[in-house]
């Protein structure tokens, strides 16, 4: 009885560590955020403590809405297994068409904004077509699209640079939130987070799934609840939430649910882990790749939107590297260039990666080539850690 009970107490013990605090602390997530928050820490220290004013962290967040945007459509096509060089010209070409229609054919806000939409899923159904049913590899065919696009957009403005905007246009980069609408949000994340979670844990109970202790439910929740505040509290400091980010965090919050909840998302992580046995089982691969690459054309629109009105203005240079920005902020969230992983949030914690690191550079007025070098090392870094952790496994 006395070795029965100690077996029970070691199992219950191993299924502590293993949904405790090792999973806590190994979590490739964890080790990002904690990345994050010393580069917050690295950059406050530089700027003299400039770097976390609520007047800079409103500007940073405003900046990760567009790598956060073109990140949460990329990461879909990562996970198919495939790629996307031509986001950011396909930005900047739609960017600059949007300036177009409002400032020079005098089109009002929303019919800017659904024709511009509506060319982007267009752009990115023309390259998922040339995939899916030319067999033509996609690093080829979005390399072609994204020298296709940026001559388009030199061709169309002449070279020349689209402004100003209209006030009800530039408003959508530019604008912000009732700070009530702040409080709103959090507890609409609160109760969201915890439907979310609480349901996943009771549909693991229901079929004898193991779980997390109830503890680490919800203490994931307080945290999101606490760390939701909290920013909150800082960009209401300020002006308000900036109408860029919400965009992007509704953006997440909807693909995200398509990612992890429904069957198309499923099919799309299948169709990454492995093409052939998800073609053998029944899946429309040709369709799916059509539909993601849509998808993140969309996402490219909505991103040329927010630029152009944030910067008030259409330009030929709006969206050169932002592919690169986008890609390697899906890698650095722990997708995987081989396919089948990935993940909305991550993608989202990738990009904040990376605007943090392009602010706090600006702000300490370090030459733009010395931003590339960073950059470059850290997406090396980040597969490399990834091709890494398989390779153990």
């Amino acid at each position: 009885m006395q070795i029965s009970k100690n077996k029970s107490m070691s199992v219950e013990s191993e299924k502590g560590n293993k949904f405790g605090l090792n999973t806590i602390f190994k979590s490739k997530m964890t080790t990002i955020l904690i990345a994050t928050a010393a580069i917050w820490v690295l950059f406050t220290f530089l700027t003299d403590g400039n770097f976390l004013t609520t007047r800079n962290l409103s500007n940073l967040f405003r900046q990760m809405s567009i790598t956060g945007v073109l990140a949460i459509g990329m990461v879909f096509v990562i996970i198919l297994g495939e790629i996307d060089l031509s986001a950011g010209s396909t930005l900047g070409l739609l960017g600059g068409i949007a300036a177009i229609l409002n400032v020079w054919l005098g089109f009002s806000a929303i019919p800017t904004v659904v024709i511009t939409l509506i060319l982007g899923v267009i752009m990115g159904a023309w390259n998922g077509y040339w995939i899916a049913f030319r067999n033509v590899p996609s690093f080829i065919v979005t390399l072609a699209s994204m020298l296709v696009f940026r001559g388009i957009l030199i061709g169309i403005t002449g070279g020349n640079t689209v402004a100003p905007l209209t006030p009800d246009f530039k408003a959508i980069g530019q604008a912000y939130l009732p700070t009530a609408f702040g409080y709103i949000l959090v507890v609409l994340a609160v109760a969201g987070a915890a439907y979310l979670i609480l349901n996943n844990r009771k549909n693991k109970l229901k079929y004898n799934i193991e779980v997390k202790p109830m503890g680490v439910d919800i203490a994931t929740i307080v945290g999101i609840g606490v760390v939701s505040l909290g920013l909150v509290l800082i960009l209401n400091d300020y002006q308000g939430f900036p109408i860029p980010a919400f965009i992007m965090l509704v953006l997440a919050l909807i693909l995200g649910f398509v990612g992890t909840k429904t069957i198309f998302g499923r099919r799309v992580y299948g169709i990454g882990g492995n093409r052939d046995a998800a073609r053998l089982s029944g899946i429309n691969v040709k369709k799916h790749i059509i539909v993601v690459y849509s998808v993140l054309g969309l996402l490219c629109a909505v991103a040329g939107i927010l630029l152009t009105t944030r910067l008030n203005a259409g330009s030929v240079s709006a969206g050169q590297n932002a592919e690169m920005d986008a890609i390697a902020s899906c890698v650095i969230g722990g997708a995987s260039l081989a396919g089948g992983s990935g993940t909305v949030v991550g993608a989202l914690v990738g990009a904040l990666v990376m605007a943090s690191i392009d602010n706090g550079m600006s702000m300490m007025n370090t030459p733009t080539f010395w931003q590339y070098i960073v950059k470059g090392f850290i997406l090396l870094i980040a597969v490399w850690m990834d091709i890494s952790s398989k390779n153990k496994k």
